[in-house]
């Protein structure tokens, strides 16, 4: 086959890659997108999409099991594993089926290979070679490990949780961050016994304390064990399971190993080094308008150094097809992306925590939290949890965390209180419907801007 030219090429077609694909076709340019898997990467394979989905069942079983309390008798009488992952993969078919159906109407060309970028804009599969007048690199993360831990067997990560046949009996879950806490929940709901495991002193250490004791008490209602601020010393496994043993001496015994310590970047093997691309940890450097130190070679998503999230390599990627096409977008504040944990209760926050935004405004810095007590429908939904807002000294909304089931869903409006930078007083007049969860942010901006109603100050 001969080579081929693009005005963009794209090596990957995760949520980065597919993004800057549609949004450049959208622009006029044309686009060659190479991708070695399926069109719509981790996030709709093998990581957002799914795992969901099991959270999703996961609740089910919860509300079965739980339905007496509702007045409705209920019973669990079991969870169909097989069933399960019919439900889950028949929403990734559709969602799969939707995005190639978007790549043909956008009229971008999929390649289907193995992309390794051999310098300039061009990257070679197979033996071809496509050249763009500009090029983006969008390979994405994989699951990392620890030195000396071997994935295999009974020893798994994420890619391997999602696809088991079986329900375990009891499971050891090494990190206790976003997708540690998330397979913690799914099991717990299937009615395993889970134990997690934490080097660092609390569970999901990237978000605000307030929201890790907030998970942590509610974790303990739900008898889902954890150990922080203890180091994992060591894994041995045979037919019968596996034994963990930890700094402390302890050891612990379980089916399986879950091995959640976090992702790194998938650039190993892509010619990126060879090709001159600076990089820093596996990582690619680049400014903050998404460029690499090489001309007209850009990089989106999560081999950029930041948050690994999909939402963020999706706006990367939409960012770069329009600075490509000269519109001048305006730089993606990191802190303004919101993140969420699906577990139960979930977590949700943007912006800066209460210890950040002391770091950058000093300690005048003021904070409300309203508990979800004072919310009607989370008293209706059964659920627990508070919200907390942090406000610069005389300035706006610098920070918001919210901990409770279903909280996920009011991010998008914290996301807009903080990246349009407003004031307590700018959202205290708004009117949030009611019974919502939404009137929970609305209360917390009426008490800081001094006149709160539901609260007592």
């Amino acid at each position: 086959m001969s080579d081929a030219g693009a005005d963009l090429v794209i090596l990957g077609g995760g949520s980065g890659g597919y993004a800057a694909a549609f949004r450049a076709a959208e622009l006029g340019q044309s686009v060659i997108l190479i991708e070695k898997d399926k069109l719509g990467g981790t996030c709709l394979h093998r990581g957002c999409i799914p795992t969901k989905a099991l959270l999703h069942a996961a609740e089910v079983a919860d509300t079965a099991r739980e339905g007496e309390q509702f007045g409705v008798k209920t019973t669990l009488e079991g969870v169909d594993i097989a069933g399960v992952h019919k439900y889950k993969d028949g929403v990734i078919s559709r969602l799969y089926k939707g995005l190639q159906g978007l790549a043909k109407a956008h009229k971008v060309t999929v390649v289907e290979g193995t992309g390794t970028f051999v310098g300039g804009t061009t990257v070679e599969v197979d033996g071809t070679r496509y050249t763009g007048k500009n090029l983006i690199l969008a390979t994405g993360s994989y699951s990392k490990t620890l030195p000396g831990l071997e994935l295999g067997g009974r020893i798994i990560a994420s890619d391997e949780a999602l696809t088991l046949d079986w329900i375990p009996e009891k499971v050891v879950v090494l990190g206790g961050g976003v997708i540690g806490v998330e397979f913690a929940s799914v099991w717990a709901s299937f009615g395993v016994d889970v134990t997690i495991v934490e080097a660092l002193p609390r569970l999901v250490p990237a978000e605000d304390e307030f929201a890790s004791k907030q998970l942590e008490r509610a974790f303990r209602r739900r008898k889902i064990n954890f150990k922080t601020g203890v180091k994992f010393t060591g894994a041995k496994q045979d037919d019968n399971g596996v034994t963990v043993s930890l700094e402390s001496g302890e050891t612990l015994e379980a089916d399986l190993l879950l091995v959640a310590v976090g992702r790194g970047p998938n650039t190993a093997g892509h010619g990126y080094e060879e090709a001159g691309v600076k990089m820093e940890r596996g990582f690619v450097l680049t400014d903050e308008r998404l460029r690499t130190n090489l001309p007209n070679v850009y990089a989106v998503g999560d081999i950029v150094p930041g948050l690994q999230l999909a939402h963020r390599g999706f706006a990367q990627g939409i960012f770069v097809a329009e600075e490509i096409a000269g519109l001048q977008p305006k730089a993606i504040d990191e802190a303004g992306i919101p993140r969420v944990t699906y577990s139960h209760p979930e977590v949700a926050s943007v912006g800066l925590t209460e210890a950040a935004a002391k770091d950058r405004y000093g300690s005048d810095v003021k904070t409300f939290t309203y508990d979800l007590a004072g919310n009607g429908k989370s008293q209706i939904l059964k659920t627990s949890g508070a919200i907390k807002v942090i406000k610069a000294p005389d300035g706006p909304v610098v920070g918001l965390h919210l901990v409770g089931d279903r909280v996920g869903e009011l991010i998008g409006e914290a996301q807009l209180i903080y990246n349009w930078e407003a004031f307590p007083e700018d959202v205290a007049p708004l009117i949030h419907a009611h019974p919502t969860q939404t009137e929970a942010l609305g209360e917390a901006h009426l008490a800081l801007a001094g006149k709160p109603l539901h609260v007592h100050s």
